[in-house]
């Protein structure tokens, strides 16, 4: 599906029949353990965050997870997380450090939640602090942009050593809509931002934003999941063996280079 426009990827990306995170954790991670609350304020469900097995090895999963229907999307917010759920996902972070586990992050969201509460509780802080943490952490850090991957709610699980995207996944500073009605006052305008804002992956794969482009079936994602999951488990495999034979300063001076350089050539 390499001649669609980049509302049409943007439309497949929001569409409610889409794999989420929680069908697609099962595919990757053998004997997946979730664990809960940010041991300060409460447990977002909006991230779902635990221990895997990734053919044989511990890993740590951080998952933005959307629900399918208005019921699964109510009990985690439409995938957009609080401030506990920027901090549950450091909480694990920190923990898969001390264990020596790499980090594989899944992203999936509009955008972090921009209400009152989320802002009376720290929400720009907790995103700081979690773009800090996972530029120094001292592990291997895989993520990939499994849907939509909006503002800087996807920014924050998104500072990694290798950044994959599904073929039909977008990555923006922000929505079409919120880009038109910035730019032009106009939001009805989404469809002519969304291309003048080049946020699918093959955009960012051109510009070296990204590492991997994951392909889909003809159909989509939902209609063959195993076609793309092959692939997934093939790119982690790779790059998590490349990334454990470096030392430490040079795996860490890797994922420091990767960010400098983005747009310098643009």
């Amino acid at each position: 599906m390499k001649n669609l426009s980049a509302w049409e990827r943007i439309t497949i990306a929001r569409s409610q029949n889409r794999l989420k995170a929680l069908d697609l954790i099962p595919y990757l991670f053998d004997h997946f353990v979730e664990f809960h609350g940010d041991r300060l304020y409460g447990d977002d469900r909006a991230l779902v965050g635990g221990l895997g097995s990734f053919e044989g090895q511990a890993v740590t999963v951080l998952a933005q997870s959307k629900g399918r229907n208005l019921e699964e999307n109510l009990s985690c917010n439409f995938g957009m997380l609080h401030p506990e759920g920027y901090r549950k996902a450091m909480r694990l972070a920190k923990q898969a450090e001390k264990f020596n586990r790499p980090i594989i992050t899944i992203i999936d969201t509009a955008g972090a939640y921009p209400g009152k509460e989320a802002e009376e509780r720290g929400q720009a802080e907790a995103i700081a602090q979690c773009l800090r943490l996972f530029a120094q952490i001292k592990v291997p850090v895989i993520a990939m942009v499994l849907s939509e991957g909006g503002s800087g709610g996807a920014l924050a699980l998104s500072v990694a050593n290798k950044i994959y995207m599904l073929e039909n996944a977008v990555y923006s500073i922000l929505s079409p809509e919120g880009f038109a009605s910035i730019l032009w006052k106009d939001e009805t305008r989404a469809k002519e931002a969304a291309e003048l804002m080049e946020c699918t992956a093959f955009d960012l794969h051109a510009k070296a934003f990204i590492d991997r482009i994951i392909e889909e079936a003809d159909q989509g994602l939902e209609a063959n999941p195993l076609h793309s999951i092959v692939q997934i488990k093939d790119a982690i495999r790779q790059d998590l063996s490349a990334l454990k034979k470096m030392k430490l300063n040079v795996m860490l001076e890797q994922r420091y280079q990767k960010f400098r350089k983005m747009g310098s050539q643009l």
